[in-house]
């Protein structure tokens, strides 16, 4: 079985047969080759709460460019994330907000509660070190952790998602997650959620400037 490859795709991107009815895809091209799961899709999208859950996904998508009434357009981008996720939240009338997000982003965590705040939100905030408990309750050495030889709890994401749950939030926004205890709280999470900020510890959380300068400063990676 050929598994989709999009990633390595050389056809040009205004070419490719999922951007182009007319374009063509490389050996593999899961638009020519899994009809029958685009057909499976095709089917969840008459769902209606999941229609219209993609149809104001598309709406608010083209409402982050300005001046789309011109032609020739050339892509002019207006709003950061934060706002989209504002506008995507009151366009599904969601009301209740989960802010699940890493202690080493507090500050920041504060400062998107109050916009979320004063954009009429009610929200309800989850620091990864809720319940305090030791890390070694999860089986880690003292050489393991970051502080040695001292008390240290352990990130909770399935208690963060235990307690949105709880709180019948509509929409979870994670902020600044580790990798993996973002991957827990996505797996026990019940509502919808949406990413603003990951983790990333040395690119002041713009995971992409390493992948910018793969071919200079971080080229070291491929090794």
């Amino acid at each position: 079985m050929i598994e989709s490859q999009c990633a390595m795709c050389d056809v040009p991107l205004q070419e490719r047969r999922c951007t182009n009815p007319e374009g063509k895809g490389i050996k593999g091209c899961p638009t020519l080759l899994k009809k029958d799961m685009a057909e499976k899709a095709r089917r969840e999208y008459e769902k209606d709460d999941v229609r219209e859950f993609a149809r104001l996904t598309s709406v608010q998508e083209g409402e982050c460019y300005a001046n789309r009434d011109k032609s020739p357009y050339l892509m002019h981008p207006v709003k950061p994330r934060i706002l989209e996720i504002c506008e995507f939240a009151g366009k599904m009338k969601f009301n209740k907000l989960g802010l699940v997000f890493c202690g080493g982003l507090a500050k920041e965590a504060e400062a998107v509660s109050g916009i979320f705040t004063q954009k009429g939100f009610d929200v309800v905030s989850v620091m990864c070190k809720v319940g305090g408990i030791p890390k070694e309750e999860i089986g880690l050495k003292d050489h393991e952790k970051i502080f040695r030889g001292r008390f240290e709890a352990m990130c909770n994401p399935i208690l963060q998602a235990l307690i949105v749950n709880d709180a019948k939030t509509q929409l979870n926004v994670l902020l600044g997650l580790c990798v993996g205890h973002d991957t827990l709280f996505l797996r026990y999470g019940t509502a919808p959620a949406t990413v603003l900020a990951v983790k990333d510890r040395v690119t002041g959380h713009n995971p992409l400037a390493a992948i910018y300068t793969a071919g200079s400063y971080y080229a070291w990676l491929g090794e």
